[in-house]
């Protein structure tokens, strides 16, 4: 009874503690007031102390959109977990959360606003979703340690969407100082961006970031390329391996594929 219970309390809105962090169980609710132009409004329903203790936010199923500025200057978020019934990420939502290091999108989101991640110094990878159709301004800039990402072929960027990150930081696009670039090289970015892993050489990184079911994708990969292939660095220095690491979506280990490929070796029947 009691694991019927903790499951049912997920669906909840509100704070508490689960699995030993503190989770804001979140509905949709605005959260923030905006003062015009100026983000320094206020916070409606939660006090600015309680804000800084929130260390996961798990947007519960029902909830579609994610209003500006919601969890805004949060700097004690560590995880954001989504329902896939979220469509529309605003303007402002996670920017300057400097501890969050983990996203999982929703399957079916649809938009990202200016500035949602911005200055989220401690996130390392993103996946976005095939459904997106366009991601703001500015929205991952100066992610400094951003890296491990994938971008549909379809989904509009605005301008400066990854500036200051590592992963531009790996092309080969001339910066200023301060790691800003110029407006004339936006497109040759956003092109850069998208064709990282489009090398047929690249197949098996490009199943490691898929968001569909991925065992039956790569094990004739593995099958055909050999075990190793999952340590094969890409133009920017990412393995499959670390990009199925990093994958929120995965359904399948490395040490799965591993084990798969082995008996296939050994001729077991799996």
């Amino acid at each position: 009874m009691r694991v019927q219970t903790e499951e049912w309390r997920r669906f909840i809105p509100g704070v508490r503690m689960y699995k030993g962090k503190k989770t804001l169980f979140y509905n949709g609710e605005n959260l923030w007031e905006r003062n015009g132009d100026d983000l320094n409004g206020r916070p409606l329903i939660y006090d600015e102390e309680e804000r800084e203790k929130w260390e996961v936010i798990i947007v519960l199923p029902g909830v579609e959109v994610i209003p500006e500025c919601t969890f805004h200057w949060c700097t004690t978020i560590e995880r954001v977990i989504m329902a896939d019934t979220v469509k529309r990420i605003e303007d402002n939502a996670f920017c300057h959360c400097y501890r969050l290091v983990f996203v999982k999108l929703s399957r079916n989101l649809e938009f990202i606003g200016r500035w949602a991640f911005e200055d989220c110094v401690s996130l390392t990878s993103i996946f976005i979703p095939p459904s997106c159709q366009e991601i703001g301004t500015w929205a991952f800039d100066s992610c400094k340690k951003l890296i491990i990402c994938n971008v549909p072929e379809y989904t509009r960027l605005g301008r400066y969407v990854f500036q200051n990150t590592a992963l531009m930081k790996k092309s080969s696009i001339d910066f200023h100082e301060n790691g800003d670039y110029d407006y004339e090289n936006e497109e040759e970015a956003v092109r850069w961006v998208k064709s990282i892993n489009i090398a047929e050489e690249f197949a098996l990184h490009r199943a490691c970031t898929s968001f569909n079911l991925l065992t039956e994708i790569i094990h004739p990969l593995v099958q055909c390329q050999g075990i190793k292939a999952m340590r094969m660095p890409n133009a920017i220095g990412i393995t499959p391996s670390q990009y199925l690491a990093a994958n929120p979506f995965a359904d399948i280990s490395e040490k799965e594929i591993v084990n798969r490929y082995i008996l296939d070796m050994m001729g077991e029947v799996f």
